[in-house]
């Protein structure tokens, strides 16, 4: 059996402004971009663990298919959501008790693309 040997490396957005939203991202995640032309890199950060790519939409989006769920330590998520509004993300809902295992709050940047900042209660 071959051993699975998989990790997320990049996270592809077409975006309005990839630019301007490329400025939001690199400060939610603590990575600096870097521009070719158009696009944006954001490299990983010591903390993020992935990269993010940023390029111009062919064409206008239908829906969100998927959506980013990142994570804080437990009782460090209002406070992390308050710095991410001020950077200009638009809050969403909360949802606090629905399972046990996960309380998070989902937000929209500044393009609208949904994703959820969760904490994790510490297990006993």
């Amino acid at each position: 059996m071959v051993e699975q040997q998989i990790s997320l490396g990049s996270v592809n957005i077409e975006a309005e402004n990839p630019g301007e939203l490329a400025e939001f991202w690199s400060v939610v995640i603590g990575s600096a971009p870097s521009r070719s032309g158009e696009s944006v890199y954001l490299p990983p950060s010591s903390t993020s663990g992935f990269a993010m790519f940023f390029q111009p939409s062919t064409r206008p989006r239908e829906h969100q298919g998927i959506h980013l769920d990142l994570t804080v330590p437990w009782g460090s998520r209002q406070a992390e959501v308050e710095r991410l509004v001020a950077l200009g993300a638009t809050h969403r809902w909360d949802v606090l008790d629905e399972v046990p295992h996960v309380q998070w709050t989902t937000l929209a940047d500044p393009e609208g693309n949904l994703f959820c900042i969760a904490e994790h209660p510490p297990t006993t």
